[in-house]
């Protein structure tokens, strides 16, 4: 496995098969069952193409020996409003299903925050749903801390669920 820190539009369609095929196993027992069935990898696709060619993010994929991307992160200046200029975000990262438990995840996840790091920042922070629990166990064993009412509400497939907030220091361990 190896990590791409350049991926191109013609990774677009990995990692929009990454990001449907994950949301699919990850949150059919959140999310209406229709919702996660209809999402599209082609419709996710464009959206990546789109988001690859502005250099919108810094994505960064992990890939197999035989080039598959089997997962991807996505990362950049928080977005929250009011957050300091020297917290950094976590926007997504998601592997594969049958990726999991491969390290795949930790790989990624690690290189985000050794980039965030180098661009000055000192503390990272992500949002996850809340019945995320496989998510929310990566994060807690990442070093990440729920943030004490962050939670908020957003519809997704036309049901209401929660997300919270989880931030961890970032340090220079070098």
């Amino acid at each position: 496995m190896q990590i791409d820190d350049h991926p191109t539009e013609s990774d677009a369609q990995g990692i929009a098969t990454v990001h449907v095929r994950s949301w699919q196993a990850s949150y059919a027992a959140i999310l209406p069952l229709h919702f996660v069935a209809e999402l599209s990898i082609e419709q996710r696709t464009e959206r990546w193409r789109g988001i690859l060619a502005r250099q919108d993010s810094n994505t960064r994929v992990m890939r197999d020996e035989a080039g598959q991307v089997l997962g991807f992160v996505s990362h950049g200046p928080c977005r929250d409003e009011g957050a300091l200029h020297t917290r950094g975000e976590i926007w997504a990262l998601y592997a594969l299903p049958g990726a999991w438990g491969q390290g795949v995840g930790r790989a990624l996840l690690q290189r985000a925050l050794s980039d965030l790091l180098a661009r000055g920042c000192d503390s990272v922070s992500l949002w996850v749903l809340s019945g995320n629990q496989r998510g929310i166990r990566f994060y807690r064993a990442a070093g990440f801390t729920e943030v004490a009412g962050s939670a908020k509400l957003l519809e997704l497939g036309g049901q209401t669920v929660e997300e919270m907030q989880m931030i961890r220091p970032l340090f220079d361990e070098a």
